[in-house]
């Protein structure tokens, strides 16, 4: 198998696997095991067709474009500007969300300052972030294949941990069935990356399919072994930041992998992200590179100078405005796309009305949930 499929791959993951890895165990532990885990895999699975149904739109058309720009060519102008709030919400959201835990992380480890890391962490990234699609392809190989091996050894120290249980592994509400919902959603949103991969293969477009279901089905498992794995050694004190609270039970060599896995996670996350934003300013809105770059890194830096410090929160909010904004936004562009098609798509997903009708449901749900809670 090529090189290139697997650096597709790894674009992918590295964009959905980030900080929303460390906060699914607590938010379905405030749900009920059972419930929580039953958004897991609803919201993944949907998110699965959504990345194929954005996937399919991108080659639908001719000119390659960020997200915005697909939005605009078979929507218009509010389709637009619907996509570009979506992805400034949702990216800025994730960076801030990012250097927060990946502050937390090594504060925990190595002391001095959060303010210390958070800065050394944004400076380090906004230099990856300034390169152009060789450094991305490049870093996030790297970096997804260290995550995932450091992955497997945290999930063996877990499973292996004298205080890992079954019997934490309980419960299920229905009335707190939303209650996970933010995080979840947030953790699987990668529509930002489907362009990149359009892009990474564009001399192998007929990749971009199995590309897309891989790199969507890696989170699911990843984050079901790894919810399944915290929750049986912590339960109920699951922290927030779950690899925090993981690293003072299981001490020694577990909690430096549990720290590291966690900066590498964010890390690749932050990239790809950080990528996506850069490139929709410079090539949806003919913003010159640095330019798109200063743009790109400085609101996340303005917020965190400002005070911004909660981690769920900033998960939370972005998860669902943002996933929600851009769920309703792709499923619009796939039905306009299949009447304004420029070219023959490479793969094409069989869908109705009931389908599209369920997905935005799933949408429209959390959105008003979560302006509920804000509101009331």
């Amino acid at each position: 198998m090529k090189r290139v499929f697997f650096e597709a791959v790894a674009t992918l993951t590295g964009c959905i696997i980030g900080a929303g890895i460390l906060g699914i165990p607590f938010v379905i532990v405030k749900s009920g095991f059972w419930t929580g885990m039953l958004v897991v895999f609803t919201l993944g699975f949907a998110v699965l067709l959504l990345h194929l149904l954005m996937g399919e739109v991108c080659l639908r058309s001719k000119k390659p474009h960020q997200l915005a720009g697909y939005a605009e060519s078979f929507l218009g102008r509010p389709g637009k500007f619907l996509m570009t709030a979506s992805m400034v919400i949702g990216i800025y959201g994730a960076m801030l969300a990012y250097t927060l835990g990946v502050s937390e992380s090594l504060f925990s480890v190595f002391g001095l300052s959060k303010w210390f890391w958070a800065f050394s962490f944004y400076v380090l990234m906004s230099a990856l972030v300034f390169g152009g699609l060789k450094v991305l392809k490049k870093s996030e190989l790297w970096i997804e294949f260290s995550k995932f091996s450091i992955f497997v050894i945290v999930l063996l120290i877990l499973f292996s941990s004298y205080h890992f249980s079954f019997s934490r592994h309980n419960g299920f509400y229905w009335d707190k069935l939303l209650v996970p919902y933010g995080v979840i959603l947030f953790s699987f949103i990668g529509t930002a990356a489907i362009p990149e991969l359009r892009q990474e293969l564009i001399k192998n477009q007929k990749m971009i399919k199995r590309v897309i279901v891989i790199g969507s089905l890696i989170p699911l498992v990843v984050y079901s072994l790894f919810a399944f794995a915290v929750i049986g050694v912590s339960g109920l004190a699951t922290t927030p930041v779950a690899t925090i609270g993981l690293a003072d039970l299981i001490g020694g060599f577990g909690y430096v992998f549990l720290h590291v896995f966690a900066v590498l996670a964010m890390a690749s996350s932050f990239v790809a992200l950080g990528y996506a934003l850069k490139d929709m300013y410079n090539i949806d809105f003919n913003i010159p590179h640095w330019q798109a770059w200063l743009l790109t890194m400085i609101v996340p830096a303005v917020l965190i100078s400002l005070g911004a410090d909660s981690f769920i929160g900033a998960l939370e909010v972005a998860g669902v405005f943002a996933g929600g904004i851009a769920g309703l936004t792709v499923i619009l562009m796939h039905i306009s796309a299949r009447r304004k098609s420029e070219r023959q798509p490479e793969y094409k997903i069989k869908t109705n009305w009931i389908i599209y009708g369920l997905l935005a449901l799933l949408f429209v749900i959390g959105v008003v949930y979560e302006l509920t809670v804000l509101l009331f």
